[in-house]
């Protein structure tokens, strides 16, 4: 992708001067602002920072935060902050400097692009002035959108507050003693900044074939030839931000903001926040959209996939909405493998979130009388997602398929608790995110292909039937083709639940219109097939879930031969979690707050 080279060239620029310039640089190579008037490609460098500056993780950090997983890193300040350490000025979750610092690199960008060079011939040049300043808003509105899931809150007042809207860049001049808008006031931001750039950028973007494709707004410019079209808004800039990621960015901030914990101070209705994911599902036929093999799409299951989309253009898999690029590696193997495979077992998935799996038939294992859960038989005929996101033990993992035995009677540093300091706490190894083909063993190691996920339809699937289940019910669907139910249907058939029984579980849910058990089982779709993306940690809290909920004990599973030689197992508390009942919504930076006396906190973390 053409920003990478922008990165690259920029991070060069120092090394292109004489060793007398390093000590006394010449005053043509101390380069202003001003200087990308004529420079399109620093100008962009300008806005590259944004991208460098996203908030998403490849590594499932927060989850270790919740029920779903601990880590046996015990220096980590995600298992810290779980455990008690939360605090103003000790918070891993904050995004307040890196947000704050790629908005003031897009609000450089916008207050310059009108005035920038973008290409001799005019017409061209104002298709990139568009595509660029459009790329900019939406990019603010997803720089925005992350500072206010973390910071967003109520203060000591009872206001539900959001942060500072800032739209212009800030100066040593500027006024840094600001108060924070209201969060209703930051939610209309994103959505302006997302509208804007929407509006102004294709879908995806693609290469045109034919002249005749151009569209009409361009023809209109002057524009007859596809290869101009292309030039700008062709297959060369797919990965930057275009139609698809803004209206996905308005759908995750309505969720947010209709949601308990910030609906009393918004007027984001649940309507609202499912109109704008259906904005979304709509251009890709709705629920027949659904892409087959969206639950691994990280796996060498997709490995064609994977390598068709990096060779084409950076083409998006059909699951993807937002990806990064697709490089080889095993990092992710080489921390979470399980130790026998030389992995340090990093991630360790809890009992919580293996319960929280059904049966195939689709009932969930608390029900005895229809799942047939055989709790001597754990891992038994469960939902097929269990194996395909979760090492349990006699699993298989790795490319040689080594056998991980995590019981108590395995006779390597597999089996849990074995104190290797990479054994696993809880009786269960992670792989979901991980590829099966790689090695990190120092005899042969492998890498394979992986790229991060940053926005998946599967999610905004999940943002819909949350919104219109609580909108309309769980078979109501608005002014749309499709309900929560067949939203659900969808998800639970692509995973394998009830195909074989009609799924009875869901139906009773659809023929009693029973809204309190669909949002039961939505929420927990949601925790199944977003495991380990990072999702979990704040949909508790948006959730409101109650305070219980939020500290329940993560759970192992020891599993022991007996003497008879029968297997027992046995559910073990691993880790206690101590949130107090503020902590729904995350502090403002403590630094911040003794700095400028008009920037408020939130209740309950102090000054």
């Amino acid at each position: 992708m053409k920003i990478k080279n922008i990165i690259k060239l920029l991070a060069f620029l120092p090394l292109l001067t004489s060793c007398d310039d390093i000590f006394t640089p010449a005053i043509e190579n101390i380069r202003g602002l001003d200087a990308m008037y004529k420079e399109p490609s620093y100008a962009q460098g300008i806005l590259a920072n944004a991208y460098v500056l996203l908030p998403y993780s490849s590594t499932p950090n927060s989850d270790v935060a919740t029920d779903d997983a601990v880590t046996n890193d015990k220096t980590s300040d995600y298992l810290k902050m779980a455990t008690g350490s939360w605090a103003a000025n000790s918070d891993p979750m904050s995004q307040w400097q890196a947000r704050r610092n790629a908005i003031q690199y897009i609000n450089l960008f916008l207050e310059r692009a009108d005035s920038v060079k973008w290409a001799n011939d005019p017409t061209i040049a104002a298709m990139f002035k568009e595509r660029l300043k459009a790329e900019a808003y939406g990019l603010r509105a997803l720089q925005m959108f992350y500072l206010l899931q973390a910071h967003g809150g109520w203060d000591d007042s009872g206001k539900l507050l959001g942060v500072p809207i800032l739209t212009h860049s800030e100066t040593p001049a500027s006024d840094f003693n600001v108060a924070r808008n209201s969060f209703q006031d930051c939610i209309d931001s994103i959505i302006v900044d997302a509208t804007r750039a929407e509006s102004h950028l294709p879908l995806t973007y693609n290469d045109l074939a034919h002249d005749a494709d151009v569209p009409a707004k361009y023809q209109a410019m002057g524009i007859t030839k596809a290869s101009d079209y292309n030039r700008v808004f062709g297959a060369i800039v797919r990965g930057r931000m275009c139609g698809n990621i803004a209206n996905a960015i308005i759908a995750q901030a309505t969720l947010l903001a209709a949601s308990p914990a910030y609906n009393k101070g918004t007027t984001v209705t649940w309507a609202d926040a499912a109109d704008r994911a259906a904005v979304v599902l709509d251009n890709i036929g709705g629920v027949s959209g659904l892409a087959p093999t969206g639950l691994t799409w990280y796996s060498s299951d997709n490995a064609a996939e994977i390598t068709a989309a990096q060779t084409d253009k950076g083409s998006n898999p059909k699951e993807i909405i937002w990806r990064g690029d697709i490089g080889s590696g095993n990092d992710l193997e080489t921390s979470n493998f399980p130790p026998s495979l030389e992995g340090k077992g990093r991630i360790n998935p809890t009992q919580n979130l293996v319960d929280a799996f059904p049966m195939a038939n689709g009932y969930p294992i608390s029900d005895k009388t229809n799942s047939g859960y055989n709790a001597s038989d754990p891992y038994s005929n469960r939902d097929p997602r269990l194996a395909k996101y979760i090492v349990v033990n006699g699993s298989t993992q790795g490319s040689s398929s080594a056998v991980i035995t995590t019981a108590t009677y395995g006779t390597n540093y597999d089996a849990k608790d074995k104190e290797s300091g990479y054994s696993t706490r809880t009786g269960y190894y992670l792989r979901k995110l991980l590829r099966s083909d790689c090695n990190v063993t120092s005899a042969s190691p492998t890498k394979q292909l992986h790229y991060d996920s940053r926005i998946r339809y599967t999610e905004i699937f999940l943002d819909y039937a949350e919104a219109a289940n609580e909108a309309w019910g769980p078979t109501g669907k608005g002014t749309h083709s499709y309900s929560a139910y067949d939203v659900i249907k969808a998800i639970r058939t692509r995973a394998g639940v009830g195909v074989n029984n009609g799924d009875p579980y869901l139906e009773n849910i659809k023929n009693t219109s029973n809204q309190d058990a669909m949002r039961e089982l939505i929420r927990n779709e949601r925790r199944l097939e977003l495991c380990f993306e990072n999702h979990r940690f704040y949909d508790l809290r948006r959730w409101k879930v109650d305070l219980a909920k939020l500290n329940e004990t993560a759970n192992g599973m020891q599993i022991d031969k007996q003497n008879d030689n029968t297997i027992t197992y046995t559910n073990v508390p691993v880790e206690t979690r101590n949130y107090e009942d503020y902590m729904y919504y995350g502090p403002i930076p403590y630094s911040e707050t003794l700095k400028w006396t008009n920037l408020q906190q939130n209740h309950g973390w102090g000054k």
